[in-house]
């Protein structure tokens, strides 16, 4: 079975979200479906977005069957050269646990440190994320703002692509300034 990563094309936006909204809805609800939905849509259209990191992973029928978005990210207005901000991961149901996220995610570190970004913040299931070299973002003075209610302060989590680079990144995430993850 062959698979390729792509960055994004014209030809994938729509089967792209449509992959997004569907594994969020199987794996939580419609209302968690749409809005991750939406924040893809939101992202492209910010100042954030990063095309070279918003990706997929294709099948031999050219199907979209996994996806990674990679975009800027500040904490406090500073740092959005070097930060990234990892979210949504999404892979198609019926071929989960096949590696495919993994390959997304190695590829995404891989080409974000070619571009010279520095470390990427994810928030999820540290399950999910430790084997990838995620650690708590707290250790290193990157904590959740108080709009963000979180599970486990462990949920939000970062990772170096250049070694020593989270010693000069702190401060607060905020999402504010992403109408879809604030809304209700």
């Amino acid at each position: 079975m062959e698979r390729r990563i792509k960055a994004m094309e014209k030809k994938y936006l729509l089967p792209s979200l449509d992959l997004v909204e569907n594994v969020f809805t199987a794996y939580q609800d419609e209302k968690e479906g749409k809005m991750v939905r939406r924040l893809v849509e939101e992202i492209r259209a910010k100042k954030y977005y990063v095309p070279g990191l918003e990706l997929i992973m294709v099948n031999e029928r050219d199907e979209v069957i996994g996806y990674a978005m990679f975009s800027r990210f500040h904490l406090g207005g500073k740092y959005e050269n070097e930060l990234l901000l990892l979210t949504p991961v999404a892979v198609k149901t019926q071929v989960q646990r096949q590696h495919i996220s993994k390959q997304l995610l190695e590829y995404g570190f891989m080409r974000a440190k070619e571009m010279g970004f520095q470390a990427v913040l994810v928030e999820g299931n540290p399950q999910n994320y430790r084997s990838r070299g995620f650690q708590s973002s707290y250790r290193f003075g990157i904590e959740a703002g108080p709009a963000i209610k979180l599970p486990n302060p462990d949920c939000l989590m970062v990772k170096e692509l250049e070694e020593g680079s989270l010693e000069k990144i702190s401060g607060l995430v905020d999402y504010t300034f992403y109408q879809a993850l604030c809304e209700e």
